[in-house]
């Protein structure tokens, strides 16, 4: 089993593993700083450094239960040591924009009461759906001026990890309309923004809101009778 590294420590950028197998195109590591992807965060891409050698790290996938690197062409040695560097600037990006969707989570729940159907993001962009019977170009503005007072408010973000009978007992620490947490599951990571919003979540983060920056919601639209969707980018 690989260690998540990114779980612990978001600002991570480099680390030592060793390969312990060879899976379809790529290797398996026993700790790795690459973000495994999922909740709309894509995966990371980066290298690996062994022996002199350079392997470029297109992204990650799971192969029976392995997370596996993926890499074009030749191929540490099962066994090796390797010096995994992620893109970092890519990287910090996505951190930026995975906090600005859950500010924006946030300040619709608390304001609203809208539950997320929907979401996805790609580097300084991305896109959460909501129920909402109705999403006017006024009320887009009024969320903007309200997340972006969140940026200002310069919030901690805390990393934290519950036990499923103690998560259970959080009221609206799923905000999702369908619960995508497994009943197996009994250790759920959550992300808080101090004093706005609790959520479960395995993605990579800040460490506090005012390192997101000035959001700009660019777009809104109907997905269908009560699910609307707002888009957001970073400014860079």
């Amino acid at each position: 089993m690989t260690e998540l590294l990114f779980h612990t420590e978001s600002y991570l950028q480099d680390f030592e593993a060793t390969v312990t197998d060879v899976v379809d195109g790529g290797v398996v590591l026993d700790r790795t700083a690459f973000y495994a992807g999922g909740g709309g965060q894509p995966t990371d891409s980066g290298t690996l450094t062994s022996g002199g050698k350079e392997y470029g790290v297109s992204g990650m996938k799971r192969v029976d239960g392995q997370l596996v690197h993926q890499i074009s062409g030749d191929l540490p040695l099962v066994g090796s040591t390797v010096t995994g560097k992620i893109d970092w600037d890519r990287r910090y990006l996505l951190m930026r924009t995975h906090t600005a969707l859950h500010i924006l989570c946030g300040v619709v729940w608390r304001d609203y009461g809208a539950k997320v159907t929907g979401g996805d993001m790609k580097p300084g962009e991305a896109r959460m759906d909501f129920e909402f019977d109705n999403l006017t170009a006024e009320f887009a503005a009024e969320v903007e001026a309200k997340i972006n007072a969140e940026v200002s408010a310069a919030r901690d973000i805390i990393v934290n990890t519950l036990n499923r009978e103690e998560a259970d007992q959080v009221p609206d620490l799923i905000r999702t309309k369908i619960n995508l947490l497994p009943a197996n599951i009994q250790e759920i990571r959550t992300i808080d923004i101090h004093g706005l919003d609790l959520q479960a979540d395995g993605g990579t983060h800040v460490a506090n809101t005012r390192e997101v920056g000035i959001i700009k919601v660019v777009g809104h639209e109907s997905k269908g009778r009560i699910n609307k969707r707002i888009r957001i980018a970073l400014e860079s």
